[in-house]
């Protein structure tokens, strides 16, 4: 039975009313309905990316491409990105960033620091993710197989050639995993390896707690502010794989007591974490 023209226009202002009608009641169905937007325009800009990238064909140049088109989505969600420590980026040389992963929404904190001729490792199954997926792989980003230790190992070591010979950056969450619980989670050592493997120097990266403007948990997404910090570099000349566990270690300290320090200043992540308990904290 076909519905008459006037029976679709009442069937979507019935949704329209429905929506509405959720989206100022339901703190949880505001928080979907804003992450599917999200998810949802990133999928589109994404598309609007593949047909200018696609005339380079895979290239990390393309990388910029992507961010000039995602760097206007903070503010379609109220959200205030303040970068301090930009200045500690290398100027010229090959490096590899580390930074905390807390949710999909690091990409907005990313697309503001990122460096010129910089590309993220990401696991194998984001290439999978339609638009999205081609999108990056056209941009240069590095796909990597977590599940198997031996393909994982191989490509590190290709990009470890990468870096030296092209003059590329690559940017790494040595968490492994998105962490929701306002700390950070132990870092894996695929980044350390492949830093001190190419002998170039670590730029730790630090992201604010989102936890007064966003929580998966609890459902509540709103507008707020996050403060990115870039910590100066991490010499790794003359390290060797042995040294690598402890640089981990230390590289991770260091982060940690700056993450819990911006995220009760005021500047990012309200005061959802307790300070570090001495100001004697090491830090880089």
């Amino acid at each position: 039975m076909e519905l008459w023209p006037g029976a679709w226009t009442a069937l979507l202002l019935l949704l329209l009313l429905l929506l509405s009608t959720l989206w100022f009641c339901s703190s949880s169905a505001k928080y979907f309905m804003k992450m599917a937007f999200y998810n949802g325009w990133i999928l589109f800009l994404a598309i609007l990316a593949i047909p200018v990238c696609a005339v380079r064909g895979r290239n990390v140049e393309n990388m910029k491409i992507l961010r000039l088109l995602l760097l206007h989505v903070k503010y379609l969600y109220g959200i205030r990105v303040e970068v301090r420590g930009a200045h500690h980026f290398p100027p010229t040389q090959p490096y590899v960033v580390v930074s905390n992963h807390q949710s999909s929404l690091d990409l907005l904190g990313m697309m503001e620091v990122l460096p010129d001729r910089c590309v993220p490792i990401a696991k194998r199954e984001l290439l999978w993710a339609g638009s999205a997926g081609l999108a990056c792989w056209l941009a240069g980003v590095i796909f990597i197989d977590r599940k198997r230790t031996g393909d994982a190992i191989s490509v590190m070591s290709e990009v470890a050639q990468t870096l030296l010979t092209q003059d590329v950056r690559v940017w790494v969450f040595p968490e492994g995993t998105r962490n929701h619980n306002g700390s950070m989670l132990p870092f894996k050592r695929g980044a350390f390896h492949l830093a001190v493997q190419a002998q170039v120097p670590i730029i730790p990266i630090v992201m604010s707690s989102y936890q007064d403007f966003y929580s998966k948990k609890e459902r509540r997404f709103t507008s707020g502010r996050c403060q990115v910090r870039v910590l100066p570099p991490v010499p790794t000349e003359g390290l060797t794989p042995d040294d690598v566990p402890a640089l981990a270690d230390r590289v991770r300290h260091s982060m940690l007591t700056i993450f819990r320090e911006i995220s009760t200043d005021g500047l990012g992540g309200g005061d959802c974490l307790k300070k570090p308990g001495g100001a004697g904290e090491a830090r880089l």
